[in-house]
């Protein structure tokens, strides 16, 4: 029997920070350099929010304020939805569908560990209904 797939097992530990002071050019190029969509905004090397490309597009772009003088802290999103590296990645599922996001820092030991993505979730679906499978197939058992 497989066991249950944890946030630590689909999670991207890789993640990509700033700090709350960088200016929103500063987070530009850095989610560019890393071609990713978001960004973890840190203080204190504490995660304090979080800048997707909405954001940006919402809060810098259409009033058109100037990148080089507007600050993470100003356009991140906060407070930051967080779950632990040992939740079921179905809680993981159900707190984004509560909240209506696509993304949540996942947390060890009150640390930063990773950010688990709904695509890191959906990419679990086929394994999942494989497993589920085998109860509909017919007991071949000795006899």
């Amino acid at each position: 029997m497989a066991s249950i797939a944890l946030v630590r097992d689909v999670m991207s530990k890789d993640v990509k920070v700033v700090q709350s002071d960088s200016t929103v050019k500063e987070v530009v190029a850095t989610m560019n350099k890393f071609n990713i969509g978001s960004i973890v905004v840190v203080q204190d090397d504490r995660p304090v929010g979080i800048i997707t490309e909405r954001d940006i597009l919402r809060r810098v772009v259409e009033p058109c304020l100037a990148p080089e003088t507007i600050t993470a802290r100003q356009v991140m999103t906060s407070p930051v939805l967080t779950i632990s590296e040992t939740a079921s990645i179905e809680e993981a599922a159900e707190l984004m569908t509560k909240k209506k996001v696509k993304k949540l820092l996942v947390i060890s030991n009150q640390k930063l560990a990773g950010i688990v993505t709904l695509t890191d979730i959906v990419t679990q679906v086929p394994t999942m209904l494989s497993i589920l499978k085998e109860l509909f197939r017919p007991y071949q058992g000795p006899f």
